[in-house]
This record gives structure tokens, sequence and C-alpha cells, in this order.
């Protein structure tokens, strides 16, 4: 897991720049993490509804947030 990508991808989907997320997309390693991007930016591009394209960027914006957490070492003091 590329984490640098995880956090691209987690600025490209909270700003909306998705012409970035698409290079993103294209370009890493990590098949899970191009595929949930292409997710959305396949409902975000031909979503019937609104519901579909928010439900689909929040599915993101919550995978990305536990990859995140998931890998970030925890330090006690």
């Amino acid at each position: 897991m590329n984490m640098v990508d995880y956090d691209k991808a987690m600025y490209f989907t909270l700003w909306g720049q998705w012409d970035d997320l698409l290079v993103l997309m294209v370009r890493t390693e990590d098949d899970i993490l191009s595929k949930k991007i292409e997710t959305f930016l396949h409902a975000y591009h031909y979503g019937y509804d609104e519901q579909t394209v928010v439900g689909s960027h929040h599915n993101l914006i919550h995978y990305l947030e536990h990859a995140i957490t998931q890998d970030t070492p925890v330090y006690y003091v």
C-alpha cells in the first residue's frame, strides 16, 4: 500500500480535482484503490441521480479514511 497515493486520492477527492484523480487511478499500482476511484468517477460522470453520486463519493472517502488510519502506526508516550 502506497500511502502517498492514498493521501493524494483523499486530497483530490475532497477538493474536487477529478482530472488529477483520474490520472492517479491510472498510475497507481494499487488495484483496489484504482477500482474504488473508477467506481466513483463512473458514478460522477454517468450517474442518473444525485443520491448515487453522493453515495459513491461518500464510499470513496470512507475507504480512504479507513486505509489511511489502518496503516498509520500509533505511538504511545
